[in-house]
């Protein structure tokens, strides 16, 4: 069974950080592509990132130069650090395996319980 794992969540100013975390079990975690997508109230879930190896990495144009995507095979664990948070970036964060590098949410088969992330003005 497939379980996701994310915590680091929290309050923050805006221009602060914070760097969330992903740790995964119950499958081969290096074949799998992992993702991170938030959901605000009221709105979608939309994508934010997603990495397979470490030349397969993409960003949502709204995060891109804020954040990074990391991971580590050896910890089953897959990271997102965030720098110059806004408050437009408070949401819901939730992490994501998948088969293939996707910015859909239903091209992901796993996902984990979610972590809240607010940025006060």
């Amino acid at each position: 069974q497939v379980q996701l794992v994310e915590s680091g969540g929290g309050l923050v100013q805006a221009g602060g950080s914070l760097r969330l975390s992903c740790a995964a079990s119950g499958l081969t975690f290096s074949r799998y592509v992992m993702g991170w997508f938030r959901q605000a109230p009221g709105k979608e879930r939309e994508f934010v990132a997603a990495v397979y190896w470490s030349r397969s990495i993409y960003y949502a144009d709204s995060v891109k130069g804020r954040f990074t995507i990391s991971r580590d095979n050896a910890k089953n664990t897959v990271y997102l650090q965030m720098n110059s948070l806004k408050p437009e970036d408070t949401a819901v964060y939730y992490c994501a395996a998948g088969p293939n590098i996707a910015t859909a949410a239903n091209d992901y088969g796993s996902w984990g319980q979610g972590t809240q992330v607010t940025v006060s003005s």
